[in-house]
């Protein structure tokens, strides 16, 4: 578990990637590399680099029709990424309800 997060977060941690993500997202469909390419101002080899690392977390997924690969968002895998935040968002909701309960009772 903790090296598909990582491998996640290394993904998501760079803006092009995310955009790269929201690009495939919004599409709704497989977009090819030519495609990406054509959205960014980057050679189409950052772009198949960026887009290796987004494969490699899960992100993506890559398919080839004749001499050209094309690429669609699978987001579903940014849910170990919400899980893993959930749980820091419970202990804070936790503590911030525990110190409005300790203010409530110290002042009235």
């Amino acid at each position: 578990m903790s090296n598909k997060i990582d491998k996640i977060f290394k993904a998501i941690a760079d803006p092009t990637r995310r955009e790269i993500m929201n690009v495939l997202i919004v599409a709704a469909t497989a977009l090819s590399i030519t495609q990406i390419t054509a959205q960014f101002n980057i050679s189409r080899q950052g772009i198949t680099k960026h887009i290796k690392s987004l494969e490699d977390a899960g992100l993506i997924n890559i398919t080839e029709q004749g001499r050209e690969r094309y690429c669609k968002a699978t987001p579903v895998n940014l849910k170990v990424v919400h899980d893993w935040l959930a749980s820091y968002e419970r202990f804070w909701s936790d503590k911030l309800s525990n110190l409005g309960d300790f203010l409530d009772n110290k002042y009235n």
